[in-house]
């Protein structure tokens, strides 16, 4: 698909937070000077064709009152990664979860985040997690945040 200017300031725009507004849409559609309809179209257009694949919040875990995270990092086989993925993604306390190709050496091919209000919660989590998806305590990885570095998204134009 090809995209053009107005994609691009569509994009543009999108990159950042939307208006907290009950019609987000419309007050976009009045920055950019163009009807409400077409940008409810052209991002219709721009999710169909998986030029933009998803919208995004970025939850500040900290300060909505979720102080600890954990990266879990999971040695799952191939022909149970979607299925195991799909177990650990319908946890409330997961934010994202991601199948990657292992890297030498490190064996893990499946990442979940979860949040919780303490190191502890996020194991007892963690453990009800690996109980559901059949995965033993030996086939994971518990990578507990320090600081949060940057927490961005990206921006393409």
């Amino acid at each position: 698909m090809k995209i053009d200017a107005i994609d691009k300031r569509i994009i543009a725009r999108l990159q950042g937070d939307l208006p907290l507004t009950p019609r987000p849409f419309a007050a976009l559609a009045a920055e950019l000077e163009l009807g409400e309809a077409e940008v409810v179209a052209r991002v219709a257009r721009l999710a169909a064709t998986k030029v933009m694949r998803r919208f995004g919040a970025t939850l500040r875990h900290q300060q909505s009152g979720f102080p600890a995270n954990v990266m879990v990092a999971w040695q799952v086989p191939e022909d149970q990664v979607e299925r195991v993925g799909e177990v650990l993604a319908s946890f409330r306390q997961v934010s994202h979860c991601y199948w990657r190709r292992p890297c030498q050496g490190f064996a893990y091919n499946l990442y979940s985040m979860v949040h919780g209000q303490s190191r502890e919660q996020c194991r007892q989590v963690v453990e009800e997690m690996a109980r559901a998806a059949g995965v033993g305590p030996e086939f994971y990885a518990l990578l507990f945040s320090v600081e949060e570095l940057k927490k961005t998204s990206m921006q393409y134009y």
